[in-house]
Formats: C-alpha cells, sequence, structure tokens
C-alpha cells in the first residue's frame, strides 16, 4: 500500500483570490485587469479564483452605478471574462452590478469553459455607517432560483446552487452575507459544499482585519468547509472610507494563505485546499447538518502538479508568541486531571517510578504541580522508586536520585538485577540471554514493585508511558503498560520534550534545573538491554525509528484517517530535508505494522486524561477491535 503512486490531485485542490487594481466607474479597463490576473491564476494552475464584490465596476461608484451605460458595459466586461475561460482549466468568481427585471441586484458571477454558469445576487444589504446599498439594490431573500437570458444564454440566478468545481462543491455568498447571523453559507456547507467564495468590499478600520481573520477562520471551522475570502483594493475610492484588498484563504478554522490589508504589490494569494481533510470532518460529525442543492458542474478537473501547502513537521508542539502558554496549558490539564482523580477517589499518595528519563520526569513535574492544586506538601504527596537493573545506566539512575533531592522528595533505590535472576531462573533461564523474556521481567518486577508499595501506602500508581509508545505498542504488557492512572497517555513523546524543557524554567524547579537540562541531553532508551557501566547501549530510535517522523505518522493517521499513499507522500514533503524518501517509507511502514498489530494492549490501556485532538484511549477516541487485519 504504501508504494502505491499518490498524486496530489487526489485529494487536493487549488484556489486563489486576486485583487486587482480598481479603475472607477470603467468596466472595460477593469475586465482588461481581471483577465490578466485571471491568466496569472490559470498558470498558477489554480481550479478557481474569487475576485472582489463589484470588481467589474468598482464598488465605490456610488450613484454612478444606476447609470445605463455603467451597466451595458459591466455585462459587456463579463461576457469578454467568459470568453477568456474557454478551454481553461480554471473557474472565475468575479462580481458585478446586474439589472433584472427592472430590479437592480449585487451579484457575484461564477464563469467558467468559456460560459456563465451561474450568477448569485447579494442576500443581505448593508445600509448603515458608511453602507447605503439598499439606496440601489435589492436583495434576495429565500426566493427560489429563476433563469435570466443573458446574451442569449439562459443561465441560473439565485443563491440556492452550488458548482462543481474539481473535487469540491462551491456555494458563493457575497460581503454582508457572512457578517449576519443566518448566513447564507451556513445553508450551502449543508447542502454540500466545501468551499464558499465571497467576493466582498469591507472598509478597513483600525481592529477590523484581526476581527475579519478571526470571523472567518472560526466560521470556516464551524461549518468544516474552506472559505476564499477577496477583498477590494486600495484604489477604491477614498472618499471618507479606505479600502484594504485583505484577502483571506482558510481551511477549518486555520489561516492558509493571506494578503494583509494594504499590502501592495501582491494581487493574487494562493493555497492548496485539502478536501480529504474537509469529507473527514465531515463524517464524523454526525451533528453536521444535510440538504441538497442544484449543483451545476462548471467542468474544472484539479490540475495542480506540485504541493504548494505547509505540513509542520511537529503537529503536537506548540507554536508562535503563544508557544510558552500552550505548554503551561498542557501541564495544567494533566495537573488537573490527577489532583481530580486523587480528590475524588480519597486517595493520598502517589507512587511513581523514577527512571531518569523524559516520561517518569514529566510525570513527576505534573505530580509537582498537582500538589500545588491540591494544597498539599509534595513530599506528602509523591514517593519515587529508582530501579536500576544490569543495563541501567549510572548517568540515568544519579539524575533521578539528584531530581528527587532537589525537590525534596522521599526516593528508595531498589535494585532489581538479583529479583530479576531469581525470576529468570526459576523460568530455567540462563540468565545472559537478553531476549524479549530477559527484558520484560525486568518491566514486570519495577511494576510489581510499584503497585505492592502502593498498597503499603494505600496510594496509586502513577503512569508515566505516553502516547507515542501506546501507540507503537513500545510497552510491557503488564509491565510499564500497566498503572492506576497516567498523566502520560495523551502526550506523545516530541511533546514531552518540549513540556519538561518548559517545566525547568517554572519557579517549582529552580533548585533542580541544571538536573532536568541534563536529562532532556540523554538519549531516549528503556535500558533493558546491555551494560550500564559501558554507558546506554539500547537507543529506542535506533530500533523502532525516530519519534519525530512517528508522531507526525500518529498525528496524520489518527486525527484524519490518512491513506498509506498520501501519508507517504506528506511526510516526504514535510521531511525533505531531514530524511530521504526510502527513510519515510521505511519507518512507516514500521509504524503501521506496529500500530495495527497492538491494539489490544491500548485496549486494555490505564485511564490517561485527553490532551489534544489525538487520542488513544479505547473509552474515548479510537474504537479498534484488537483482532484487527495487520497491515
Amino acid at each position: 500500500m504504501i508504494g502505491e503512486s499518490y498524486h496530489p490531485s487526489n485529494s487536493f485542490l487549488r484556489v486563489a483570490t486576486a485583487c486587482p487594481e480598481v479603475a472607477i466607474g470603467n468596466p472595460a479597463e477593469n475586465a482588461m485587469r481581471i483577465g490578466q490576473l485571471y491568466q496569472q491564476a490559470v498558470s498558477e494552475q489554480a481550479a478557481v479564483v474569487v475576485f472582489p464584490e463589484l470588481a467589474l465596476s468598482g464598488y465605490t461608484i456610488g450613484d454612478m452605478v444606476q447609470r445605463q451605460d455603467v451597466l451595458q458595459a459591466s455585462l459587456q466586461g463579463l461576457h469578454k471574462l467568459a470568453e477568456r475561460t474557454a478551454g481553461q482549466p480554471t473557474a472565475m468568481v468575479v462580481g458585478l452590478p446586474l439589472e433584472v427585471q427592472n430590479a437592480l441586484y449585487n451579484c457575484a458571477a461564477v464563469v467558467s469553459q468559456g460560459i456563465i454558469q451561474g450568477i448569485v445576487p447579494k442576500t443581505h444589504l448593508p445600509t448603515y455607517k458608511e453602507f447605503y446599498e439598499k439606496r440601489w439594490f435589492q436583495s434576495w431573500p429565500g426566493r427560489e432560483n429563476s433563469n435570466i437570458t443573458i446574451g442569449g444564454q439562459d443561465v441560473p440566478f439565485g443563491t440556492d446552487m452550488l458548482f462543481q468545481v474539481g473535487q469540491a462543491k462551491l456555494g458563493v455568498e457575497i460581503c454582508e452575507d457572512l457578517w449576519v447571523a443566518d448566513s447564507p453559507s451556513t445553508r450551502l456547507a449543508a447542502a454540500g459544499a466545501t468551499l464558499i467564495a465571497n467576493p466582498s468590499a469591507s472598509p478597513e478600520q483600525v481592529g477590523k482585519a484581526g476581527y475579519r481573520r478571526q470571523l472567518i477562520g472560526l466560521h470556516s471551522a464551524r461549518l468544516l468547509l474552506a472559505y476564499l475570502y477577496a477583498g477590494c483594493d486600495a484604489s477604491e475610492s477614498v472618499t471618507d472610507i479606505v479600502m484594504g484588498g485583505h484577502q483571506l484563504i482558510a481551511e477549518n478554522g486555520v489561516l492558509l494563505a493571506e494578503r494583509p490589508p494594504l499590502a501592495g504589490k501582491q494581487r493574487l494569494t494562493v493555497a492548496d485546499i485539502d478536501i480529504d481533510h474537509l469529507s473527514h470532518d465531515r463524517r464524523r460529525d454526525t451533528n453536521h447538518a444535510n440538504s441538497s442543492l442544484p449543483v451545476i458542474d462548471c467542468g474544472i478537473t484539479a490540475q495542480q502538479t506540485d504541493l504548494r501547502r505547509h505540513y509542520d513537521q511537529s503537529p503536537f508542539i506548540p507554536k508562535g508568541p503563544e508557544a510558552a502558554a500552550g505548554l503551561q496549558y498542557i501541564l495544567d490539564m494533566q495537573a488537573q486531571a490527577l489532583a481530580s482523580y486523587l480528590q475524588t477517589t480519597g486517595v493520598k499518595r502517589v507512587v511513581l517510578g523514577l527512571s531518569g528519563g523524559l516520561d517518569s520526569t514529566l510525570a513527576l513535574a505534573v505530580a509537582v504541580q498537582a500538589a500545588e492544586r491540591l494544597g498539599t506538601p509534595l513530599s506528602q504527596l509523591v514517593e519515587t522508586i529508582t530501579m536500576p537493573g544490569e543495563a541501567s545506566s549510572d548517568h540515568t539512575q544519579s539524575n533521578a536520585v539528584k531530581l528527587t533531592a532537589a525537590l525534596g522528595i522521599t526516593n528508595q533505590v531498589i535494585p532489581i538485577k538479583e529479583l530479576c535472576q531469581q525470576q529468570l531462573a526459576a523460568l530455567q533461564h540462563d540468565g545472559r540471554t537478553q531476549d524479549v523474556a530477559y527484558e520484560n521481567v525486568q518491566a514486570r518486577t519495577r511494576t510489581g514493585l510499584l503497585f505492592n508499595r502502593a498498597n503499603q501506602r494505600g496510594g496509586l500508581v502513577l503512569g508515566t508511558g505516553d502516547l507515542s509508545e501506546l501507540a507503537l505498542g513500545w510497552c510491557t504488557y503488564n509491565g510499564d503498560h500497566m498503572s492506576h492512572f497516567n498523566v502520560n497517555g495523551g502526550v506523545p513523546k516530541t511533546l514531552v520534550r518540549h513540556l519538561v524543557k518548559h517545566s525547568a524554567g517554572l519557579p517549582a524547579f529552580a533548585e533542580a534545573r541544571a538536573i532536568l537540562q541534563a536529562i532532556l541531553g540523554t538519549p531516549i532508551s528503556p535500558e533493558l538491554t546491555g551494560n550500564g557501566a559501558a554507558g546506554i547501549s539500547q537507543e529506542t530510535e535506533a530500533l523502532i525509528g525516530p519519534y519525530d517522523l512517528h508522531d507526525f505518522f500518529l498525528y496524520h493517521f489518527v486525527r484524519y484517517d490518512e491513506s498509506l499513499p498520501k501519508l507517504n507522500r506528506l511526510a516526504t514533503e514535510a521531511f525533505a530535508e531531514r530524511y530521504t524518501p526510502a527513510e519515510v517509507q521505511k519507518w512507516l511502514t514500521v509504524f503501521v505494522s506496529r500500530f495495527t498489530t497492538n491494539q489490544w494492549k491500548r485496549n486494555i490501556a490505564a485511564p490517561a486524561v485527553k490532551i489534544g485532538s489525538v487520542s488513544l484511549s479505547p473509552r474515548g477516541d479510537w474504537r479498534w477491535p484488537s483482532e484487527g487485519p495487520a497491515w
């Protein structure tokens, strides 16, 4: 499956918004400028390009919009643009004023393959503050579609229609239609629209650009679609207002591309929409409304041959100026979950196996913050045990001991070599062959000691295994796989490192900062084979692959049910500078094999709080049969 060929057009649709310079009241000149930008969109392999509101006439022409010569010239410009689309792989959405049966409408025309495919009139006309649209236009609320004749062609006219563009259905609403409570796009989305085009004319004012971004982002997320917003250029009339030419392309709450207001020379904004992602989320959302509207086929097939879209190498990691706040929020969720669990169960003690590795260090950091929330002294709440085996290195064990000393926590060191040898001898194992039984006896011995100590103290065993280990089955059944409550079960390995690094900067760890830095610099290892005196000889990523790749696979495989050919393509693109295509395919094969054959461990995993959009809890997000097929 992984080796199958994959082409971007199987999932992606390239879209564009355009911001032509405006010749106020000169439709012929505007048509020429629109046509030039349209041709640029064709060369960019866009399937559809959206132009601003009343782009053919100019939005700010005032009473000029009622002049017959302006209306005729706008219609002539539309015909010329239609001719320009003949034989081209790109549809166009363009605004113009249009007279229909002695009434004037603010419209958006959808044009492709040499013809006008349909015309959508504006529903909601703003007539407040700087807006005066009811002076000139009529609205089209709740009226059935009709056909009008334009240049001898019958053209569908109305608001209740969709347009097939590539593998997506396109709906159209105009400017103010977005800002009202009952936006037409809500109805269009229910009828299957995965793209909404909005030719707009929204004047700039302080704070409005940010609000516009939020509005479009949230609207696209609420309706599970992509939103193409094309605002008028600053060359519109500046009598009392200034347009900014704001252009936005958002997909399900994520801003993919933007032309900021007053951006100057940038005229075309392009992005690749992942139609599969939108369809996937609509399938999952069983409350998503469903209805039907007529669909007009625009004769467009996705043509893009490259992939013009950024995929984050570390999708689980908070980014940007709010990254630190995001990491703290995750720690707060983990800590609150533990505090609430302890309060509800009445348990007063937490027992934690501290190895000197990242996962157990994060669990301890969470317990520290839970103690703060409970108002309980840390030394009374948390007790740790460090259990060195034959393969345990002095480096990791000493870090564990130093960490608890710096925090004032009781830690007991219990060597497990003799205990393990006794079990191996009882099994008639030679005690030297470092096979699976040799490894797992150590893991289960440690877990048994933790549960028995929890019984002694009337406490609970705090789990440390992370989401990535659970996905890969990289945990010993009835060993580190088990706990009473696991605070790390929703945290992938790549995020664990960032959370530990963030914890090092917190006041509670002021005395332990250097120790946390040393732990962060230690290779990831279960330390179950080799000779600890010689240092760390068993590195996890050398055995099962790099966690940055595995977490990328995990996110897209679970979050979007991504196909394996597409997942291979996305990872190859995202990690092009770090891994060869052969390496990506190799580790994807390992990921899928381990993921699909280890569901039985996940189906009996300990309770763990959900942190992000990917969870493998069998009681929550992820329900697969243990006997599912191995891929």
